[in-house]
């Protein structure tokens, strides 16, 4: 199964390419607050794997949490990639990719692992990491700031895009997760993880002259 995996979910966007579980290239780029040239990284991981647009079977996005916008960008491209050349998709958690990375990067033991969630909060789950396994102990959540600095000053391991020690979620962990999988969803299923809900204010009665 050949794989083209994307990870916008925070300010490192990567693209990555893999086939039967076996990483063929990968692509990074560092937004800084500005765009992403997602067809350019997916050009140069097709280039650096030595394959094309035909071979590509699956779709894997990293669904967040993370950057509403940047996720959206992944997924609207998984869902034109699916409606014009029939591949299929998966979801797969951010959170999980950046517990796969801290495997990689041997951050062992009770890991909590944070995301910027804005307003002064991030989200917040916590794993159990080990050389073999990855475990999570605790859900994810959404708490304030306050709470990450917290657990800081008491020793805890934290780690994220936004914290030191520094971590960011991979397209080549999300290829890794969704090796394997058969859970494939249609483009209309796809949604970030969001765990606010959605609120709308209704517009006043426009008033007569």
């Amino acid at each position: 199964m050949t794989v083209l995996a994307l990870e916008f979910s925070s300010a490192r966007r990567s693209v990555a390419l893999a086939r039967g579980g076996r990483l063929l290239a990968e692509a990074v780029e560092h937004t800084g607050g500005r765009g992403t040239d997602v067809f350019g990284l997916i050009e140069k991981v097709l280039e650096n794997g030595n394959a094309s647009r035909e071979e590509i079977e699956v779709i894997a996005v990293g669904l967040g949490p993370g950057s509403y916008a940047g996720i959206r960008a992944a997924i609207a491209v998984a869902q034109g990639w699916q409606l014009a050349r029939g591949a299929k998709l998966l979801g797969v958690s951010s959170m999980e990719s950046l517990a796969a990375q801290a495997q990689m990067e041997r951050f062992l033991g009770r890991v909590n692992l944070a995301v910027d969630a804005q307003r002064g909060e991030f989200y917040l789950a916590a794993w159990e990491i080990s050389g073999e396994s990855r475990v999570e102990v605790s859900a994810l959540k959404i708490v304030p700031a306050a709470e990450i600095a917290a657990r800081q000053a008491a020793g805890e391991m934290c780690l994220g895009p936004e914290l030191k020690p520094q971590l960011f979620p991979s397209a080549a962990a999300v290829a890794a997760l969704a090796a394997g999988r058969t859970d494939f969803v249609p483009g209309e299923k796809l949604e970030p993880v969001y765990l606010r809900q959605t609120s709308f204010v209704k517009a006043s009665a426009a008033r007569l002259a």
